[in-house]
């Protein structure tokens, strides 16, 4: 069995509303690389990953240039001979960053194929744990005003979510306790609430900013800090008083490891489409295991689904604020706060490629 052909492509797309936080500040487009394999076998697998808006150019540069003349021929079911390879041969000049943006598609599009070959969904050929898991509602939502932060939430709640992040990161402290007080309010003292941060304080504005936010009963604090600072996220959490979930900006198994031994993690959140894939992803949530800490999500929601679904130490899956539900055929569901593992083969997800066309960039 040999891969025969390697397409990618590269989408640069509107929000419907703009969305913001306190590092990105405000988001009006984010951009998608999708990563078609076609086997010899007439199966084809199909990955992606994507940018808040910069970078998915140069993610499939290095997709066509590097990684597609290294997978061409090459045999698909050797999933880890092929990750380490496309490691080594980006490792000098990434060890994360944009080289594990382009693995991950690559990775995803491998596991994708498996999972058509064998006629598995991807949440029963990777462990099978449940076929469902509990979902929050993540806001992108910094600057909007109390009256849309609020209404959003109820927008939520009439969906079926039943746990919901804010944004945190405001100039002054003040106005972020008002605003996750006004949500507290509209979703009931028992519903979980998660804040996030955007890396947007320093150690000791975080620890000031978690105290302030503890009568809130808040379930997570994420990202409170830059992810560089191992010994202040563990201070934070020592001072701070909140569990905190970090990770969507770590893009190295080696990076969790050394945020877990240190004590600075509660909630592990490794993302599919940076950390290197379903291989990278896997052995994340694994070492969670190992260290008795749950493992949680971020973005591409519809490929979360299935990898948290497989292993037995998942947490919530964040439902993102960037999600594909205008170019995928059957959108994530969610039933009374459950997010539903579809039963399609592989990871399931099939593209509207008309729908895309109008935002392909071509080069």
């Amino acid at each position: 069995m040999r891969i025969e052909k390697i397409r990618s492509d590269y989408y640069r797309i509107p929000l419907p509303v703009a969305l913001s936080d306190s590092t990105h500040g405000t988001m009006t487009h984010f951009e998608l690389v999708i990563v078609r394999l076609e086997c010899d076998s007439g199966h084809e697998g199909l990955g992606y990953t994507y940018t808040v808006g910069s970078g998915g150019a140069a993610i499939q540069s290095l997709i066509e240039r590097d990684l597609a003349p290294l997978l061409e021929g090459a045999d698909p079911r050797r999933i880890e001979e092929l990750w380490e390879r496309m490691w080594w041969r980006l490792h000098y000049v990434g060890r994360g960053g944009l080289t594990s943006f382009a693995i991950s598609a690559c990775d995803i599009a491998l596991w994708d194929l498996r999972g058509v070959q064998a006629g598995e969904p991807w949440w029963r050929l990777l462990g099978g744990s449940r076929d469902r898991v509990p979902a929050y509602a993540g806001g992108i939502d910094l600057f909007f005003s109390i009256d849309e932060l609020c209404a959003q939430a109820e927008g939520f709640l009439a969906k079926g979510f039943r746990a919901i992040k804010s944004k945190v990161g405001r100039e002054r402290l003040a106005e972020d306790v008002t605003r996750i007080a006004a949500v507290r309010e509209t979703i009931g003292p028992d519903m979980p609430l998660m804040v996030d941060a955007n890396m947007r304080w320093s150690v000791e504005q975080a620890i000031r900013a978690a105290r302030a936010l503890a009568p809130y009963d808040i379930t997570w604090l994420e990202e409170p800090t830059i992810p560089d600072d191992i010994a202040g996220h563990a201070r934070i959490a020592r001072e701070g008083g909140l569990p905190l979930a970090t990770g969507e900006n770590l893009h190295t198994l080696y990076e969790f490891r050394h945020m877990i031994a240190y004590g600075a993690i509660a909630f592990p959140e490794p993302d599919v489409a940076n950390i290197g894939g379903v291989t990278a992803w896997l052995k994340v949530a694994h070492l969670a295991q190992a260290h008795n800490l749950p493992v949680t999500s971020h973005g591409v929601h519809d490929l979360h689904v299935h990898l948290l679904a497989a292993v037995p130490n998942a947490s919530y899956l964040e439902a993102h604020g960037f999600g594909l539900e205008a170019f995928i055929e059957a959108p994530l569901r969610i039933e009374e706060g459950m997010a539903l593992a579809p039963n399609r083969p592989g990871h399931g997800v099939a593209f509207d490629w008309a729908a895309l066309e109008p935002h392909r960039v071509k080069g």
